[in-house]
Parts: structure tokens; C-alpha cells; sequence
């Protein structure tokens, strides 16, 4: 019977039998008569043990040329050892290897980030970056779960648009066969007609945002969740909201233990957000607590990051700030009945520092306001008409946020950049590799 080729995600069904593994070396080191030689597969990592007086020559010599990341194909016996990394080791019977590494350019000493960056295609082999690639995979799957689960529709929301959703300063410009077209900022505006047409729906996808900022929280390219629900007025956002976020905390806290291990991350510290409700703070008092607290801010401004890190510092969950003056939020957002120069809008801000993952609005459903609110803000009317068609034909109540991946990510995993949270980063500085 010929020996099964099996991944180190199936180690368990396979214990006490011979196998083979395919991988590469991510790590070795030798000991006398012993190579030890930690394969990695993309599915985890296994420590193989080549005892010399066991093996042929040839498998010893072999074990000896073997150069870190050269890919192989390795049999032998599968055993459960608790002192073993991941609680197996393969005792070694056979290498076949498949391409020998020159020397890897990413070593054990300190690099910076700028070479690590230029090296993200190799980079993303180290075990921190692996586990933050699963990571990410796991909220990205838990998200479309969330939403297919309680009835959304995915849409596709266009990358090429004709006009501002956010603002115009903060746009990449491209031509599109002698017109001005732009890289899409967000996908609500064409998720607000499409929730008339089939009550909740999200889009899931890449978005631009041209903002010359080289902090830790912005990527040039990034990837944001978004849900548009008809009839969902202001206090269900909120609830929507909570129930996402802490949703997709409980769930890689419940999957991705092993990776959260590797990232050194502080469960503890994620625990809470699982648990609702999340304590929710008007606008105006945060700017009185902020003020208690040191900070300078002044009522009508927007919240910097020392801000955000200030109030989060205060609470073990994420932090929902409600009812924004109007005037420092987007065009289409619905003014508070009670007081309209605020609007119905909610920033989540993630414990820890972390700033905001969240920014979401009841809508405006008023044509009237709408086309005020456009012209007030200097956008081109005739760019719009068809979002205003929303309000013409049977305008109704709807509320939406957005999440970044990369925010939401770099939050779970307790990492500080967000360059980190992603495959290859973009950055106003950086569109290699």
C-alpha cells in the first residue's frame, strides 16, 4: 500500500502511521547524529527527526544539504510526542528534495521594516505573518457567515465610480477613455439603491483612499465590509454593529487559538468584546470626558488618535460615539430630529489604542436635504442624480457602517501597523512588490 501524502492539518488521523509531507524547511538545527528540520506546509509546522544510525547515507547527506526554505518531500513515522511543537514529530525515513534554497534573505537577525517590506513576498513565510494572513482569513469568513446567515445579499460594488463618496480631496484619479473616473472611496453609495431593491445587503471589497498620511492606521489600499439594511433605523445600527463586531471576535478566539498563540496576543484583552452590550457615549460627553482627561479638544472638532487612545483607555470594549456634529461628517448622513446640526452617526473605537474600525449613519431619506447637502459641499449635482433617484422613488428609512479588514485585524491580533494586516500594502510610499 503506497504511503498516504497527508498536510500537518491532518496529523491527528494519523498517528503511529508512515507518511509523507510536503513543505519546506523552515527552520533546522543539528545535534551529533541528529538533524532536527521543522517543516512548514501553509498548514502549520512539524519537527522531523533524521537520526543518522537509522537512515540510509544518502538520507543523512541529504539532511545535511538541506538550506532553510528549500522545498522537499519528507517521509517517516508519525508520532504524538507532547514535548514536540504542535504535540507531533515525524521520525524520519526518506527526503526527497524537490529544490535546494540558496541562502534566504530573511535570516534570525533584526531587520527593518523598510527591508522587510521589500521582501513581504518572502516575508509572509515567517510564522507571525502566517499567522496573521489565517487570521485575517478567519474575520473574512466570519463576515460573509455573519451576513449569509441572516438573509443578506452580496453586491459587488463598482471599483471605477464618476464621483465623491467621502469627499473629493482624497481620490485617485484615472482616466476613463477621455472622462475623469475614480478608484472607488467606499461602495454605500451603490448599496443604498441596491437595498431598495432587496432590503439588506453588503459589499464586500478593495477601496482607495488618496489621504498623503504615513501613520501606522492608513493603508492607500485597504478592504472594507459594508452593510446597507432598509427600514433599519439609528438604534438598530447600533445593534448591528455589536452584534458584528462581537460576532467576529468570538469566532477567532474560538479558531484561531494556535495563531493568536504565535502572535504573543493577550486574549484576556479580547475576551470582553465578546460580550454585549458595548457601552455607547454621546458625542458631547466624550468631548466633556476627553477635556477631564487632558485633552484640548474642543466641541465641533473630530476626534485625533490621542483622542481615541485617550477615551478607549477608559473601557475594556470597543467604544460607540454617537450623534457627531453634522458639519464634520459626510454629505448623506441623516440629521438627529432633535438636534439637526448633529447627525445619526456612530464611530466604534476599538480598545487598546486602536482608533476607530467602524463608521456608520442612519441616511438622509429627504431629496430636499440631499441636493442641499450636495451643494453645500461643492459636489457635482449632475455626478449624483441617480443616487438621488433613491429619495425620488419611494424614499424609505436605511442605515449602513463600514469596517476595515486591516483595522479590525490589527486590533485582534495586537500588532501596530497596519501594513502588517495585509497581503501586500499599499502606502503612499510603497507599491512594491
Amino acid at each position: 500500500m503506497s504511503t498516504p501524502v497527508i498536510t500537518i492539518a491532518d496529523l491527528a488521523d494519523h498517528t503511529d502511521q508512515e507518511v509523507t509531507i510536503r513543505g519546506w524547511v523552515y527552520n533546522w538545527r543539528k545535534k551529533g547524529k541528529l538533524r532536527f528540520i521543522i517543516l512548514r506546509d501553509g498548514f502549520g509546522y512539524l519537527q522531523c527527526i533524521v537520526f543518522r544510525p537509522e537512515v540510509d547515507e544518502a538520507v543523512w547527506e541529504t539532511a545535511v544539504e538541506l538550506t532553510q526554505e528549500s522545498s522537499v518531500r519528507v517521509t517517516g513515522r508519525l508520532v504524538a510526542d507532547e514535548r514536540a511543537p504542535g504535540g507531533y514529530e515525524l521520525k524520519v525515513t526518506a527526503l526527497d528534495p524537490v529544490h535546494i534554497s540558496p541562502e534566504f534573505p530573511i535570516g534570525k537577525k533584526d531587520h527593518g521594516p523598510d527591508f522587510l517590506l521589500n521582501h513581504r513576498h518572502l516575508w509572509l513565510r515567517s510564522k507571525r505573518q502566517h499567522a496573521m494572513m489565517r487570521v485575517r482569513s478567519e474575520v473574512c469568513q466570519s463576515i460573509r457567515d455573519f451576513f449569509y446567515t441572516r438573509g443578506y445579499t452580496n453586491i459587488d460594488s463598482p471599483i471605477l465610480t464618476p464621483a465623491a463618496c467621502e469627499g473629493t480631496s482624497t481620490l485617485f484619479e484615472t482616466d476613463y477613455f477621455g472622462e475623469p473616473a475614480f478608484l472607488s472611496q467606499s461602495g454605500q453609495l451603490y448599496l443604498e439603491p441596491a437595498c431598495a431593491a432587496l432590503g439588506k445587503v453588503y459589499c464586500f471589497g478593495p477601496t482607495f483612499r488618496a489621504e498623503k498620511s504615513k501613520t501606522r492606521r492608513h493603508l492607500t489600499e485597504f478592504w472594507m465590509v459594508e452593510p446597507e439594511v432598509a427600514w433599519l433605523q439609528f438604534d438598530g445600527l447600533l445593534d448591528l454593529a455589536e452584534e458584528f463586531l462581537s460576532e467576529i471576535v468570538s469566532r477567532v478566539l474560538d479558531r484561531c487559538e494556535e495563531d493568536l498563540k504565535r502572535l504573543e496576543r493577550d486574549v484576556s484583552k479580547l475576551e470582553p468584546s465578546t460580550r454585549r452590550p458595548y457601552p455607547r457615549l454621546d458625542y458631547g460627553d466624550a468631548i466633556l470626558k476627553l477635556r477631564e482627561l487632558g485633552s484640548d479638544v474642543e466641541h465641533g472638532d473630530d476626534f485625533g488618535a490621542d483622542d481615541e487612545t485617550i477615551l478607549t483607555r477608559q473601557y475594556d470594549q470597543p467604544l460607540m460615539v454617537t450623534r457627531y456634529p453634522a458639519a464634520i461628517k459626510a454629505f448623506y448622513m441623516k440629521p438627529d430630529p432633535a438636534d439637526p446640526t448633529r447627525a445619526l452617526a456612530v464611530d466604534v473605537l476599538a480598545p487598546e489604542g486602536y482608533g476607530e474600525i467602524i463608521g456608520g449613519s442612519e441616511r438622509s431619506d429627504s431629496l430636499e436635504h440631499l441636493e442641499r447637502q450636495i451643494a453645500a459641499h461643492d459636489l457635482p449635482k449632475a455626478a449624483f442624480e441617480w443616487y438621488l433617484d433613491v429619495r425620488r422613488y419611494g424614499s424609505f428609512p436605511h442605515s449602513g457602517y463600514g469596517m476595515g479588514i486591516e483595522r479590525c485585524v490589527t486590533w485582534i491580533c495586537g500588532v501596530q501597523h497596519l501594513r502588517e494586516a495585509i497581503p501586500y500594502p499599499r502606502m503612499i510610499n510603497r507599491l512594491y512588490p
